[in-house]
């Protein structure tokens, strides 16, 4: 993990701290580096309640409880999606916010058509976002830490650090 993502999760975590507010997580291609950021933080159980990798329709299911219909019309890998990720995980671990990303980390993209670099994460609680991101590299990795540091951007200006 990059000092760059650590200091940009203690910022979160003291607000999040600060505020008495809690967070979960789903993610997809950053493949548990989200979470694994905010967990860095010593202290991380006052705010962190849990998080998932919800890497395919499989994992949705089990681990999101969103059936099949609950997604019926929707691109995975898309601001919809993103922010029904965010919305679902805040509503299943009873948290302030719910934070999600889901995308194409490389080095191909995925089968709807995006590139690798790919993304969208949204935010949802008292306010609610959804954006995308292109990175324009196959990169899978170099992607992976690009996704984690967007998603901790969103989540800092969500907080209005």
């Amino acid at each position: 993990m990059t000092p760059d993502i650590l200091e940009r999760a203690h910022k979160i975590a003291e607000r999040l701290i600060a505020r008495g507010e809690t967070i979960a997580v789903a993610e997809s291609s950053s493949g548990g580096l989200i979470s694994a950021a905010l967990l860095a933080v010593a202290g991380a159980s006052a705010y962190f309640r849990g998080g998932a990798v919800v890497y395919t329709a499989k994992a949705r299911m089990a681990l999101m409880d969103l059936p099949r219909e609950a997604v019926a019309g929707m691109r995975s890998a898309s601001p919809p999606y993103a922010l029904l990720l965010a919305r679902s995980v805040r509503e299943n671990l009873g948290t302030t916010w719910g934070l999600s990303e889901t995308g194409a980390a490389g080095p191909s993209g995925n089968p709807y058509g995006d590139a690798a670099g790919h993304t969208c994460l949204a935010i949802s609680g008292p306010t609610e976002t959804a954006i995308t991101l292109e990175t324009g590299v196959s990169d899978r990795v170099a992607n992976m830490e690009a996704f984690v540091v967007a998603a901790l951007e969103l989540l800092k200006s969500a907080l209005e650090l």
